[in-house]
C-alpha cells in the first residue's frame, strides 16, 4: 500500500537553482560579430562550486531548450543536420 506524505511546499526548493549574492559566478556580456553573448565563469576554489556549477548548467540547458523550441517546435530534440 502506498504511503501518503504531506509536505509544506513553501519551504522546499522548486528545483531551480537561483543565483544568490554568495555565489562565485560572474556574468559578462560580450559583443562579437554583431551578436551579444552572456558568458558565465566559475571560481574553481569557491566553497559553493557545486551549486554554482548546477546554476550555470541549468541556465545553459534552458537556453538550448529555448533555441530547439524555435527550430523544431519541441524542446527535447536536436535540430536536423543539413
Amino acid at each position: 500500500m502506498a504511503r501518503v506524505v504531506f509536505v509544506d511546499r513553501s519551504k522546499t526548493p522548486t528545483g531551480s537553482v537561483k543565483k544568490t549574492a554568495q555565489t562565485a559566478v560572474t556574468e559578462k556580456r560580450v559583443h562579437s560579430a554583431g551578436k551579444i553573448s552572456t558568458i558565465r565563469t566559475l571560481d574553481g576554489g569557491s566553497k559553493t562550486f557545486g551549486n554554482d556549477l548546477t546554476y550555470v548548467f541549468t541556465r545553459n540547458v534552458a537556453k538550448a531548450r529555448r533555441e530547439n523550441k524555435l527550430v523544431t517546435g519541441a524542446t527535447d530534440r536536436a535540430p536536423a543536420k543539413s
